[in-house]
């Protein structure tokens, strides 16, 4: 099946379907969202979003969880997941903030990308998310899935994922797109048993009716 014929068909359904698609992830500035993104690594938004208020009550900024007690970090992020690495990956890239940045997330792929615990999908969700800039297409667990199952995709990795959904799409809609498909992932397109029944995109997916391996 061509893909391309579909497409602009598979966007405008999810439009009608997630038309304020946006980061689930709570936040209120960038560095926020840089945090709550570092932390989301195997572990869901709703942990993050439980776990965050009270981390950024304590240490809302980069100067403060620059200097924050390791162990005390680690107590706090403790449920999402990998804490230990977390905690460092949230100090020292505080570090990088507050010491190389003058205290700014920044704003260019690159930059963020030399901060510890970053890699493309969350250098993506800050520049989309928190600053406007659609510099890439992020690719969760949920975008993966879908950009397969859809025939977005016959790759596994996630750079080269990224790279095909970016020459699929229009860059105006890079940013919005990845928020649809998760918020789709969530509600109908599980892992485990997807929804087909109740898809609105069942008559343009080749893996509708199929539960893939």
């Amino acid at each position: 099946m061509n893909k391309k014929p579909r497409l602009p068909e598979i966007i405008g359904l999810l439009k009608k379907s997630y038309p304020g698609a946006e980061c689930s992830l709570d936040h209120k500035d960038p560095f926020q969202l840089l945090i709550a993104t570092i932390l989301s690594a195997q572990c869901t938004d709703e942990r993050v979003n439980k776990v965050t208020p009270a981390l950024f009550k304590k240490y809302p900024g980069a100067a403060a969880m620059a200097a924050a007690p390791p162990a005390d970090l680690e107590k706090l992020v403790h449920s999402t997941g990998f804490y230990k690495n977390k905690a460092l990956s949230l100090k020292e890239a505080s570090k990088a903030i507050t010491g190389k940045f003058g205290g700014e997330v920044p704003r260019t792929m690159e930059e963020l990308l030399t901060l510890r615990g970053v890699a493309r999908k969350t250098a993506n969700v800050v520049l989309g998310s928190a600053y406007g800039i659609a510099a890439g297409v992020v690719v969760d667990t949920h975008v993966k899935r879908l950009a397969f199952r859809l025939g977005l995709t016959k790759e596994t990795d996630p750079e080269k994922i990224e790279r095909d959904l970016m020459k699929a799409l229009p860059k105006s809609g890079w940013i919005w797109f990845s928020h649809a498909l998760v918020l789709h992932g969530r509600a109908v397109c599980g892992a485990r048993t997807p929804l087909c029944g109740d898809c609105p995109l069942k008559k343009l997916c080749p893996r509708a009716g199929v539960t893939p391996p």
